[in-house]
């Protein structure tokens, strides 16, 4: 499959392409609440908050931490570099490609987790900055790539014009609606992948690593079955 046949396909809610995309935003909600919740105020996934979060630590305004967002952005950078590097070789063959960016990811995250269980890590420390560094370049390789497929309003790590093209395409607004399945389905992933991370973080930080690990496995494998 072309990417531009991927594009095409992902149209559909039940393409294994968009159903892959929405698992992928789901566990973009749990490794977020693992970083922002148990590593200090730091997003390894949505960049635009890590930012914004940069500057208020700059500012010193709300106990904000400064070198986690640093160290976060410079790691999904160079992650998104290699992901780039990966689409120029591999990009004309869709399947091999994405499953073996995926395979990547899962290897990021799990290393991250292995960190979790052996450490026990904590904001500040070394270990913390180690996950932190593991699954923000796992989350840039995957944007890298991501974005090289192209579907529109599934980037897997921020909603913000899939929100807008709801919005602003809504029939109740005189839209044409297409595409509100998908951008409601992008929208709720996150979210329940958001509560459900907050939720495993209650018994132990190596839960829902784990579980984001396994599931970018499980991912990786069922995609590259299915385009086999």
């Amino acid at each position: 499959m072309s990417t531009a046949r991927a594009q095409e396909a992902a149209a559909s809610l039940r393409h294994p392409l968009t159903l892959t995309l929405l698992a992928l935003t789901f566990s973009t909600g749990t490794v977020d609440a693992v970083s922002y919740l148990a590593l200090g105020h730091v997003f390894t996934a949505n960049m635009t908050g890590n930012i914004v979060l940069l500057g208020f630590g700059i500012a010193r305004a709300g106990g904000l931490p400064v070198l986690a967002p640093v160290i976060s952005t410079a790691a999904f950078a160079l992650g998104s570099g290699s992901g780039g590097i990966l689409a120029r070789r591999m990009g004309d063959r869709h399947p091999a490609h994405f499953s073996y960016a995926l395979g990547l990811e899962t290897l990021a995250l799990g290393i991250a987790t292995i960190v979790a269980a052996v450490a026990h890590p904590h904001s500040g420390r070394l270990s913390g900055y180690a996950m932190i560094v593991c699954m923000a370049m796992g989350m840039g390789l995957r944007n890298a790539t991501v974005r090289h497929v192209g579907v529109p309003d599934m980037t897997t790590t921020v909603l913000t014009m899939t929100l807008t093209g709801l919005a602003a395409d809504a029939t109740i607004f005189g839209g044409h609606g297409k595409g509100t399945a998908r951008r409601l389905a992008a929208i709720l992933a996150m979210l329940v992948g958001a509560i459900c991370g907050a939720l495993m973080l209650r018994a132990d930080v190596v839960l829902p690593m784990a579980f984001a690990t396994g599931l970018a496995l499980v991912t990786c494998v069922a995609y590259r079955a299915v385009n086999r």
